[in-house]
């Protein structure tokens, strides 16, 4: 064979061979969210999208829930008995959700049960039961976060401290602070 031939078939198998290499690879920027370029659509229309409406104008606007949000908290003061029992309890408040939390140190030497309250507009309320386990180590509780159902204002939270046995009311701790925080 002459080196021209083989030349001239080599430069046609790599031709043909191109294609099928660059398939079994896949496109550039298939789903990789660092890819610059957007996926190339068959139904592309290169008309302007209508602006969207600032998120107050939306029905389903809500405030942000990412990275940079902040939580509003509204507690009540700090508590504490002579027994050893420290305690403060919060209505928290992040985009659309609203939940309590309460905050305590239980330094009785025994074990405890919290009842935690939230209680919203409507006569709407959530119950969380809490063990208290004995320990000087802050620890929390908190109901789950529910859909608010008004403004937050509305919401206050009741977290009551009882001995495990004999069911005695130790501390009661409310959310009835003035002034919302941001935390």
């Amino acid at each position: 064979m002459q080196p021209r031939l083989i030349l001239l078939l080599g430069v046609v198998a790599v031709t043909a061979l191109l294609p099928l290499a660059g398939a079994s690879a896949g496109p550039v920027g298939d789903g990789d969210a660092k890819s610059p370029l957007p996926a190339p659509s068959q139904d592309r229309i290169d008309a302007p999208a209508p602006p969207e409406r600032p998120a107050a104008d939306r029905a389903d606007a809500s405030p942000p829930t990412g990275p940079g949000a902040t939580t509003a908290t509204r507690c009540g003061p700090e508590l504490s008995t002579p027994e050893g029992i420290e305690a403060q309890t919060c209505v928290l408040t992040l985009g659309r959700d609203t939940w309590a939390r309460t905050y305590y140190r239980n330094a009785t030497g025994e074990r405890l049960t919290a009842v935690l309250t939230l209680m919203g507009p409507g006569a709407r309320t959530v119950q969380m039961h809490c063990a208290v386990a004995a320990g000087d180590e802050p620890a929390a509780c908190e109901t789950p976060r529910e859909r608010s159902a008004g403004d937050a204002a509305a919401y206050s939270a009741v977290a009551e401290y009882a001995a495990d046995e004999a069911g005695g009311l130790l501390l009661r701790s409310g959310s009835n602070s003035a002034s919302p925080q941001d935390s």
